[in-house]
């Protein structure tokens, strides 16, 4: 039963999406996702400048322009892959360009091409770590902050492929 409801809460990109809005750390940041796409392919987060997410100088903190990119690439292969993959967010890095003194958001997309060179990529159980950029903007779309995602992908080894 608890897998069923599982299973719907994972595999329809509203719930899923109204499922990320409710998650805490996200809800204190003020980070809401506004768009998935129904093949899991592209996401759009925004995160409004509020007296919780501002920094000492009343601009966007730079932790929360961090988490607002933290899960999103993993989650968009991990749908993408599916459950023979073994799918990790490894490493981000943040350039701040301008400060953040209004909303913000960040669109996140991976495309077939993408995802056939992970595949070939990691086809013999090799691990494979592509990197990720993206841009954070704000209002006029103005360059906030430039984003490098690195992510740890895997194929998961069978219970035959193994050696005991």
């Amino acid at each position: 039963m608890i897998e069923k409801v599982r299973s719907i809460f994972l595999n329809h990109p509203t719930i899923f999406k109204w499922s990320l809005n409710s998650w805490p750390p996200f809800l204190g940041a003020g980070i809401r996702v506004k768009h998935i796409s129904e093949d899991y392919r592209n996401i759009e987060v925004e995160m409004k400048l509020t007296w919780y997410n501002r920094n000492y100088v009343h601009t966007q903190f730079g932790g929360c322009l961090s988490m607002m990119t933290d899960p999103f690439y993993m989650l968009i292969l991990v749908k993408n892959l599916g459950k023979d993959y073994i799918v990790w967010d490894k490493s981000g890095f943040i350039d701040f360009v301008a400060p953040g003194t209004g909303p913000v958001k960040a669109c996140f997309k991976i495309d077939e091409a993408t995802l056939l060179d992970i595949k070939t990529k990691t086809a013999d159980g090799s691990k494979y770590l592509p990197t990720f950029e993206l841009n954070i903007v704000g209002d006029e779309d103005k360059l906030i902050a430039k984003v490098v995602r690195t992510i740890y992908i895997r194929k998961k080894k069978r219970l035959h492929d193994r050696t005991l």
